[in-house]
């Protein structure tokens, strides 16, 4: 039978929201890469931003209320968040368990994690945080106050800026992390336009899966990678702000990256915001879906169609509001002891040592990476619990036509497009990087015992991203019914 109906996605809720520069100072500690020889930031490429949303059903039912925060960081501790979630959840009357974060994880935008404030630039972490809470706990107060009636109607794009980084280095016998021209990549671009009652467009959200990493270890600037440029291509088209919702991106990153140059990163973001721009352009007006209006006899036999406003029936269905805070318990490796990590780490110093001092760059730059790693799994083994089993933490919202899902860590990217074909009459938009920063990335079972990188960080067991695809979709299904 002909189709002769085509809904718009759409969500019809309450929605506030309120954006500001967070920008850390100059001089503050700054080297995440494990290649870079700088610890202080020089400069600012391009500022980064908050997101305060929120958002609640048209009933104006605080009890079901949740706020979603959006940093331009690469993470934050689990301490760190609990602190800020405590602030914005006072600030807007919402319980901390349903203040839910992300990050975009731009790899430029600095390391605050406690053991740094040591290192160079380290003793501006603290202030910086502090100013961090006092300026998102000031933007929830304003989302809070500027929530009205909206609808957030969705469109997917495309686009190929990111792609697959498992490369295999057959000439080293080895797996680099980068461009990998024999694997294709997820290269989805969900856009939300986000508009209130009167047709004025409040908000762009885009999400889409891929590391911010154009910038590497020989950039000494603050920035948000590809995000700011992607931001400044939306809002000077639509005039409305824009949000970046990084999507599970733990095996994707930009083909051109790991440079230093900021008109790469610059570069990248234009591609994603005009894919996303496409997308925009090919939405009709909010509370409208797409209807077959019949034939017109012209030279040919024409087959009409036209937006249709949607009547009560569909309004309800698009306003439905549900959803909560999930666990699933996933098993953890045999973690490296503290001891050894701590021997290693000693020992990849003095060789970093010698071999600044002979002059070796390659084998300095080499020996320090590894030191580097020691250090990460320290802050790791620190975060998780004792015992075999770790409990991940999730979220499952229905916002009428769409689901909204967080998960933490770094999963791949076969997280959302399985989700997405197991629900294909949904539209769901799946942040990571929310919490749990402690497991790092979930590998695909197959992925596993090649050698990848994503695996050396990874604290949880072989199966644990198939396993959290079917908890995740169990939720689904019960909380749309």
């Amino acid at each position: 039978m002909s189709t002769t109906f085509v809904k718009s996605p759409t969500s019809l809720l309450r929605l506030g929201h309120a954006h500001g520069d967070t920008t850390p100072p100059v001089g503050i500690y700054h080297r995440m890469w494990g290649a870079a020889r700088h610890d202080a930031a020089t400069g600012v490429h391009r500022p980064l931003q908050a997101n305060v949303i929120v958002l609640e059903p048209l009933s104006g039912d605080n009890d079901t209320r949740f706020v979603r925060v959006q940093l331009e960081l690469v993470n934050l501790t689990g301490e760190q968040m609990d602190r800020l979630a405590a602030n914005v959840g006072e600030a807007t009357g919402t319980p901390a368990e349903r203040v839910l974060f992300t990050f975009s994880h731009s790899h430029a935008s600095g390391n605050y994690a406690p053991g740094r404030r040591g290192l160079p630039g380290g003793d501006l972490i603290g202030p910086f945080l502090d100013d961090l809470n006092a300026k998102v706990t000031s933007l929830a107060e304003s989302a809070l106050s500027s929530v009205e009636e909206t609808a957030i109607t969705y469109a997917f794009g495309r686009c190929d800026m990111a792609q697959n980084r498992d490369y295999c280095d057959e000439a080293n016998g080895i797996y680099a992390t980068g461009y990998n021209p024999d694997r294709s990549g997820e290269d989805t671009v969900l856009v939300g336009r986000v508009t209130n009652a009167s047709g004025e467009v409040r908000l762009v959200i885009v999400n889409y899966a891929c590391h911010p990493t154009t910038l590497a270890w020989d950039n000494t600037l603050i920035s948000p990678d590809y995000v700011g440029a992607l931001r400044e291509v939306i809002e000077t088209n639509t005039g409305a702000p824009c949000c970046f919702l990084q999507a599970p991106s733990g095996d994707l990153g930009p083909r051109d990256g790991f440079v230093g140059d900021t008109a790469v990163a610059d570069r990248n973001g234009k591609q994603v915001g005009h894919a996303a721009l496409s997308a925009l352009y090919g939405m009709g007006a909010p509370y409208h879906d797409f209807a077959y209006a019949g034939p017109v006899v012209s030279g040919a036999t024409i087959g009409t169609w036209t937006w249709e406003m949607q009547e009560n029936d569909r309004a309800e269905e698009t306003a439905v509001f549900r959803g909560g805070c999930f666990e699933v318990a996933l098993p953890l490796i045999d973690l490296p002891t503290q001891e050894t990590l701590q021997a290693d780490m000693k020992r990849y110093a003095e060789e970093q040592e010698t071999a600044d001092q002979d002059g070796d760059k390659i084998k300095a730059r080499d020996t320090g990476a590894m030191a580097e790693r020691c250090r990460r799994w320290l802050a790791r083994i620190e975060a998780l619990p004792e015992g075999k089993a770790f409990a991940y933490r999730f979220t499952v919202f229905q916002l009428g036509d769409a689901v909204w899902v967080t998960c933490g860590g770094e999963p791949y990217s076969w997280l959302q497009s399985e989700l997405r074909s197991r629900f294909p009459d949904l539209t769901i938009m799946v942040s990571s990087l929310s919490g749990d920063t402690q497991v790092a990335y979930l590998l695909r079972e197959e992925d596993y015992g090649k050698g990848l990188y994503q695996e050396e960080p990874s604290a949880l067991a072989k199966g644990c991203l198939e396993r959290l695809a079917d908890a995740i979709a169990e939720r689904i299904a019960e909380v749309v019914g």
